[in-house]
Formats: structure tokens, C-alpha cells, sequence
């Protein structure tokens, strides 16, 4: 696997100015700059959102067994905008670091009215886990991740897993929907008045506004920048309360939070941010998915986490 620094990556992605057409994509398109080691096979159709095709693109290693493990991104755009291929550079990091990274599209709110969007990502996740051996990963090592509005699909899709009412009519039905950990960007957790006049009036309900929490809620870091204006932090730092004081009722919802000092939001447009966030996400995947663990307690300290797996050395 590629050993992976924030100035080797950041080099390796602008010097891809001239590619090749890679799989999925047709000869002579528009390709973005990929880092060393990778490929990307675009515009998969994954799934049906109403009459349309969905598709997603699929990033990861030219060789190398990774990690076998898949970390589906949701983009953001304050679900009336953007796309998949707007991810291009921040999910590569995970690429890099062996993991599966996909980028599925959704529907907008002008596309279709709520929970619509929720029904792709559920689609995408079934995929995922439908098609986990020709991808190269194992069925229940599946994570979501989510960017602004996108953070807001990844918590809700985390705590709604094959929840009927949620799963909608996508595709490959009866596959599950559960994922193994659940990784939020400055996550529209609370939406605004201005978000919400995307949404007709008739699905402004609760299911719009927080994402569930609940037993059995996946191991979930949030990452946040302080000087985000768009969606302050004090809503992720609610958030990471809520599923604390879940834990402490259930015992089952590890949670990570990380605050960049002096950044704004979408900070991880910011080469050097998305490598050291993914990092950072590769660690907490690693001890809470690939290779469960505990800590013993420290020097003084009154324990390490509660979650099962092997004790450190």
C-alpha cells in the first residue's frame, strides 16, 4: 500500500495534470488529476431513483489488498446542489489509505421532494454490500461519510439502518442497509430556515431535523471547523452530546470529535485538512472496525473503551 504524507499527496494529486482515460470513463472526457497508485471507474449505475439511473464513481488502489473495506462519501450542497464529482479530492485520501472510497449520486430536493434523497443513499449502501466481493471488501465493513448536507444523509442513513419505513425502492431490496461506523464533515444536523425552503412544507417533519440516535447507533466521528460560518460548530458539538449521553444509556455509541482551529467550513477543500481528516478517520476505523480494540488504562487512569477486541500492548 502506498505510504501516504500531506506534502507526498498533495504532490502526487497536482502533478496528475495529463491522465489517461481510466475505467468508466470515456476516451478524451475532462478527468480530474488522480495521485499516484489509483483509478477511478465512473458513473456505475447503482441503482433507480424514481425513473432515473443513479451512478457513483469508485476510487481505489491499482494494487494492493487494501484494507477490505468500503467508505461510501455523500456530498454536500445544502441538498439542492452539487455532486459527486465534486468529492474528487477529498475522498482520495481515503483511496489512498486502502480503503474502497465511493462517491454515490443522490437526488436534489428539485429533483425530487424528502425523504427521496434518504431512499439513493440507502440504495447506494445495498449496492455496496450486494456487489462487496467484486469490490474487494467484506460485506460488514461498510461506513458512510458525509460532507455538510451530505453529513446529514450519512448520520441519518447510520441511524436508520433497515429501518423499513427509510429503505425505499432503489434497488437490490432485502440487503441491508446497517453500516459499521459513520464519519460526519460539519454535518447539517440542525437545518436552517434556508436549507429547509428546499423541502416542501409537508416533509418538514422531525425526521428532517436531527438525525436519529438510538441504541445500537454506529461508532461515529465528526470532524468540524471553528470558524464555520455556514453550519457553526455548536450544532456538531450538540450532537457529540447526545450520542455521549446515548452511550453512557446504551453503552454501544463510541463517538470522536475533531475541531480545526481557524478553519471555515468545507475546510477539507484544503489538501493538507483532508489528508491528516482521513488520517485521523483511518485510526478510528481501524480500532473501532478492521481490527476492533481496547486500551488498557493509562498511567492514574480509570479505564480504556468498553468496545470488544483485543487489549494494546
Amino acid at each position: 500500500m502506498n505510504k501516504m504524507t500531506r506534502r507526498g499527496f498533495l504532490g502526487a494529486t497536482l502533478a496528475g495534470a495529463a491522465i489517461p482515460a481510466l475505467g468508466g470513463i470515456a476516451a478524451g472526457q475532462n478527468v480530474p488529476p488522480l495521485a499516484d497508485g489509483l483509478t477511478v471507474e465512473k458513473d456505475v449505475v447503482f441503482g433507480k431513483g424514481g425513473n432515473l439511473d443513479l451512478k457513483l464513481d469508485i476510487y481505489r488502489q491499482r494494487k494492493g489488498k487494501g484494507k477490505r473495506m468500503a467508505t461510501i462519501h455523500f456530498h454536500g450542497g445544502a441538498f439542492s446542489a452539487g455532486s459527486k464529482d465534486m468529492l474528487w479530492r477529498t475522498i482520495q485520501p481515503y483511496a489512498l489509505l486502502g480503503y474502497v472510497a465511493i462517491a454515490p449520486q443522490y437526488r436534489l430536493s428539485g429533483q425530487a421532494a424528502f425523504p427521496a434523497l434518504i431512499h439513493d443513499t440507502k440504495a447506494a449502501i445495498r449496492w455496496v454490500r450486494a456487489n462487496a466481493k467484486k469490490l474487494g471488501i467484506e460485506p460488514d465493513r461498510i461506513a458512510v461519510v458525509g460532507y455538510s448536507a451530505g453529513g446529514y444523509h450519512a448520520l441519518f442513513t447510520a441511524g436508520t439502518g433497515d429501518r423499513p419505513e427509510w429503505e425505499g425502492t432503489g434497488g437490490n431490496p432485502g440487503v441491508s442497509t446497517k453500516v459499521a461506523a459513520c464519519l460526519a464533515y460539519y454535518p447539517a444536523t440542525i437545518v436552517s430556515r434556508d436549507m429547509m425552503s428546499a423541502v416542501s412544507p409537508e416533509d418538514r417533519s422531525a425526521a428532517w431535523a436531527t438525525a436519529h440516535i438510538a441504541a445500537g447507533f454506529p461508532p461515529t466521528a465528526i470532524f468540524h471547523g471553528f470558524l464555520d460560518t455556514t453550519i457553526p460548530i455548536d450544532s456538531s458539538l450538540r450532537l457529540v452530546q447526545q450520542l455521549r449521553d446515548q452511550q453512557l444509556r446504551d453503552a454501544n455509541v463510541p463517538v470522536e470529535f475533531h475541531g480545526f482551529e481557524g478553519v471555515p467550513h468545507a475546510f477539507d477543500t484544503n489538501m493538507e485538512f483532508a489528508v491528516v481528516a482521513a488520517q485521523l478517520a483511518d485510526l478510528f476505523l481501524d480500532r473501532h472496525v478492521v481490527s476492533p480494540r481496547t486500551y488498557p488504562p493509562f498511567s492514574g487512569g480509570r479505564g480504556g473503551g468498553r468496545r470488544g477486541g483485543r487489549a494494546s500492548p
